[in-house]
């Protein structure tokens, strides 16, 4: 098994997506729609519940309560780097 970076934030997004920031800088956007018919996340059709996403101490998952949580990998492994656009640099009048 390999070392995962761990987790600094975890922020709830639109369509039952997250948002997770690890400690490497890099960001990754994970989909939950596909756990949602599974027994332990039911309850995260739940909108308020979905919301209370937070970061497990020491960074090693997230929880939503003490039944529904995600580890690291999970999260690394099926997550979708945000990539950084690169924007031209905006062409002053001369």
């Amino acid at each position: 098994m390999g070392q995962y970076p761990k987790i600094q934030s975890v922020r709830p997004l639109a369509s039952k997506k997250l948002e997770v920031t690890f400690d490497r800088g890099i960001k990754k956007i994970y989909d939950c729609t596909k756990l949602l018919n599974q027994e332990a996340f039911i309850s995260l059709n739940n909108d308020a519940v979905f919301n209370c996403v937070h970061v497990e101490c020491g960074g090693y998952g997230i929880a939503w309560d003490d039944d529904t949580d995600l580890s690291e990998s999970e999260l690394w492994i099926n997550g979708k780097e945000i990539k950084k656009k690169l924007w031209p640099p905006l062409k002053t009048p001369s």
